[in-house]
């Protein structure tokens, strides 16, 4: 009797350790896009100040650079969200 409520107990715990792992996964991915924008953002700043002229061609890279990021990290969560409920 006791031994099936310690093996109960330990599938608990482990159900709410993988619950903490994907929702510990899913804020790294968000940490991480945001870390990557906002390096790109200062890095568009920084070529625009030495550079004015190539303003057009340097938004239209920081866009597509940005969205390629939010995309790894749109998957990066739904990873984290389908190991949680699979």
């Amino acid at each position: 009797m006791t031994s099936l409520t310690l093996l109960e107990a330990a599938g608990d715990i482990g159900v709410a350790l993988g619950k903490m792992g994907a929702a510990f996964g899913a804020g790294i991915a968000t940490i991480g896009a945001a870390y990557g924008i906002g390096k790109i953002g200062h890095g568009a700043m920084e070529s625009l100040a030495r550079q004015p002229e190539v303003s057009g061609d340097l938004r239209t890279f920081m866009i597509l650079t940005s969205a390629f990021i939010e995309g790894v990290a749109l998957f990066g969560i739904v990873v984290c969200m389908l190991s949680l409920f699979v």
